[in-house]
């Protein structure tokens, strides 16, 4: 869930790998990266990431207890690419995670990399590119774990996968070159253009009397969250991010980017009317909001397609399900200990460079040289060492069984979701808007919710991708020392790094001899010089550009003769840039 002003507490246990499952069979999947265009809201054809020459791509499909192949070909031709299961603990597995910098390299164009991984457990997820900033041009889609024991298997009678989505008309290249420069000083992200739902619009959706569908929801998109609600109709919830809850009624929910909702729909019993369904963007998170931006994206459940669509009807105030209150299905009670606690406080500031960075204990990541696992995987005892991963890595090494508190303090504006890789957590605590951050002292739920989504080598990361893409980044280091014991690279895995001459042994900055000594890793920009302000760098670059401008057309002029249009126009270029000239006939 998205939090303001606001904190919260989670936490997770440690564990090892559930193992003793049933492998019911293979899914293979053989994915080709390619470009396609496409224009889903009808304002712009665009250049999009697709699978196979499809778009949308397709979704990923297993039952709980099948072992999953996914081979990817990068025929991008450009870009470099990577595919991350999102929810999916990857217990065994975690060089399957598909994190780029942390688990693999990227997988370069012209580059296979094959995932190999079972699925333990049940629920609605969905995989995405973890290549920064890519997964907005199109390279997300469902992924969906059909459980035969489910407790709600005989409630309802078929299932509906709704993918929810911002869109954008521009490609994310650009937009983060922007995003990310002294041009934007307060940080304000990119508003998307348009809001879509199973990437389309005017989604229809057949449905039959009387009948009652199970919705899997999933918020795909790259920053707005999402106020959902059906007309006419009440959401029984029954899953969030995977984790069965108790059921719990509701005519609205909010889903923050990356989080996914499992609900119940009953249909009416007669065909004399069709039904809206509306996703609308929460516009507060947008620093402005362009008047040509339409917030909304309509579907309808359609019982006869005979009859009128009818409009959906403007709403001027949201109150959607409070997620706090719901109750995971096996009313697993709060952990009963803590082994290890500490607090991420989020921030976001300027850099010596003029752009706004994000940050957690004021440390804004930075990929290191040599992947993180990777570093685990070739380091021996010194794994343990939070150090040798890198200051930007800002790495916790977590010891396997631990119950692990995070406290996370937003002392930011906005709203952000935070996802944690490998586990779901327990939401022990949060608070309301602009009350301080967490002290310890209030009541704890005694039966909290699980996410893995709020608003191990494992990252914690605000799942707004301008944020990833900012450094709102923690890593877990999770029992490194059975991690050397437990987890083979396989050699492809490889293949990927040396492609792109990415070292994969020693420390964060690549040393293999002195683990201790991090002497060229890649760290983040120095900060601002004493006395600036972000504008003030601004502004000083702009009028050195305007004053080079106004003294180069000085110079121009200077070689014929300078009438007076010319002298005018070359004095209002140099205030342009800041510098006067005063006109003396000479």
């Amino acid at each position: 869930m998205a939090l303001s002003l606001s904190n919260f507490l989670f936490a997770a246990a440690l564990l090892p790998s559930l193992g003793g499952l049933a492998r019911a069979a293979t899914r293979n999947y053989d994915f080709n990266i390619t470009w396609v265009t496409a224009n889903p809201d009808g304002a712009k054809e665009r250049p999009t990431i697709g699978i196979n020459n499809q778009w949308p791509i397709p979704p990923i499909t297993a039952d709980v207890g099948d072992r999953v192949l996914v081979n990817v070909n990068n025929q991008l031709g450009n870009q470099s690419t990577s595919l991350h299961f999102h929810g999916l603990y990857m217990n065994g597995t975690t060089e399957m995670d598909g994190v780029v910098g942390v688990t693999q390299c990227s997988i370069a164009p012209g580059q296979s990399f094959l995932y190999n991984f079972t699925v333990d457990q049940p629920g609605t997820y969905w995989y995405h590119s973890h290549e920064r900033g890519q997964y907005p041009d199109g390279l997300r889609g469902p992924l969906i774990v059909n459980d035969p024991k489910s407790p709600f298997k005989d409630d309802y009678d078929e299932e509906v996968v709704l993918t929810f989505s911002d869109w954008y008309h521009d490609q994310m290249p650009p937009l983060l070159k922007w995003f990310i420069s002294y041009a934007n000083p307060t940080g304000a992200e990119p508003v998307p253009d348009a809001a879509l739902v199973n990437d389309t619009q005017n989604l229809t959706v057949s449905v039959e009397p009387g009948k009652t569908y199970f919705f899997r929801m999933i918020n795909i998109g790259a920053f707005a969250g999402q106020y959902i609600w059906f007309e006419g109709h009440t959401m029984k919830v029954i899953e969030v991010d995977g984790i069965y809850t108790e059921p719990y009624e509701t005519d609205m929910i909010y889903m923050g980017a990356a989080q996914r909702y499992g609900v119940l729909i009953s249909m009416k019993n007669s065909t004399d009317a069709n039904f809206p369904f509306v996703m609308s963007m929460d516009e507060t998170l947008f620093d402005t909001v362009p008047d040509t931006l339409n917030p909304n994206a309509t579907g309808w459940l359609v019982y006869d397609s005979k009859k009128d669509m009818p409009q959906a009807a403007l709403l001027d105030d949201f109150a959607p399900l409070d997620d706090s209150l719901l109750v995971p299905h096996d009313h697993e009670k709060i952990f009963d200990h803590v082994d290890y606690s500490f607090n991420l406080d989020l921030t976001m500031d300027n850099l010596g460079d003029g752009a706004n960075y994000a940050f957690f204990n004021g440390i804004t990541y930075v990929p290191p040289k040599v992947p993180t696992l990777y570093s685990v995987l070739t380091t021996g005892p010194n794994a343990t060492n939070p150090a040798i991963y890198g200051r930007n890595s800002h790495a916790f090494v977590l010891e396997k069984g631990q119950v692990v508190e995070i406290v996370l303090n937003n002392d930011d504006t906005g709203k952000h979701p935070f996802h944690l890789h490998g586990h779901a957590f327990q939401v022990a605590y949060r608070s309301t808007e602009n009350v301080g951050n967490y002290n310890g002292s209030v009541p704890l739920i005694q039966t909290p919710m699980r996410r893995d989504t709020l608003v191990i080598i494992w990252l914690f990361h605000c799942h707004i991708e301008w944020h990833v893409a900012s450094g709102l980044i923690a890593t877990m280091i999770e029992a490194p020392l059975d991690i050397q014991k437990t987890i083979s690279i396989p050699p492809e895995h490889y293949d990927t790094c040396k492609a792109k001459n990415i070292p994969t042994a020693g420390n964060a900055a690549g040393n293999t001899k002195n683990f201790l000594d991090l002497s060229g890793e890649n760290i983040s920009v120095k900060p601002l010089p004493a006395g600036f302000t972000a504008r003030g760098i601004v502004a000083l670059v702009f009028s050195c550009i305007s004053a080079f401008l106004g003294l180069a057309a000085i110079t121009w002029y200077g070689f014929g003769d300078l009438g007076k249009n010319e002298l005018a126009a070359a004095q209002r270029r140099i205030r342009e840039g800041g510098i006067s000239l005063q006109d003396d006939n000479h």
